[in-house]
């Protein structure tokens, strides 16, 4: 999964993807298979340059004004923030998919500039993405927030996937409180 030290590997984060993946419950036949919990950001930063060697994230997410101290935070703690507009569903609810954005970033925008790309969804809108990377070579991973919301299209792409609930212990949020890794 590492790729070679004068390699630039970026990894696109997909924001909502891995937050519902790892903080939400899931039930299966009205038993919890699952508990959710919550990800430490700038533990997970940290963890992306340790064990895949990025170089940039760059996290994905739905721009929403009264958030500004969240984004100002991701910054902090290394992410390249690209926002996405979004609108209002009928519930009131802010939505924001940014599946286009990753793939024109990822595919025209940054292509040239990353030698390695690591994904940071289980989302199954990104096969042909996958593919096209994985034809050129420039795939290193793609990291799923569980085991029970990787679409099945991803099964073709089984070498490179990894599971961020395996390392919860190292990237949960205590009580609310950041931890600190060392870097490097």
């Amino acid at each position: 999964m590492r790729g070679s030290f004068n390699e630039k590997i970026y990894a696109f984060i997909d924001s909502q993807n891995l937050n519902l993946g790892l903080n939400k419950d899931l039930f299966k036949n009205g038993k919890k298979v699952y508990e959710g919990w919550n990800l430490d950001f700038s533990r997970f930063y940290i963890y992306l340059q340790n064990k895949f060697r990025i170089d940039k994230a760059y996290l994905f997410i739905g721009y929403i004004k009264k958030y500004e101290n969240l984004y100002q935070y991701l910054r902090e703690c290394g992410y390249e923030i690209i926002f996405k507009p979004t609108i209002k569903d009928k519930t009131g609810k802010a939505k924001g998919n940014v599946d286009a954005e990753i793939v024109l970033y990822v595919s025209a925008i940054l292509y040239r500039r990353f030698n390695k790309a690591v994904f940071v969804s289980g989302d199954g809108d990104f096969y042909c993405l996958y593919k096209f990377l994985e034809e050129r070579n420039k795939l290193q991973a793609i990291l799923i927030p569980n085991k029970y919301t990787g679409s099945s299209l991803l099964n073709k792409f089984e070498e490179y996937k990894y599971f961020i609930y395996r390392d919860r212990k190292k990237l949960e949020k205590i009580n609310g409180r950041r931890r600190t890794l060392s870097r490097r």
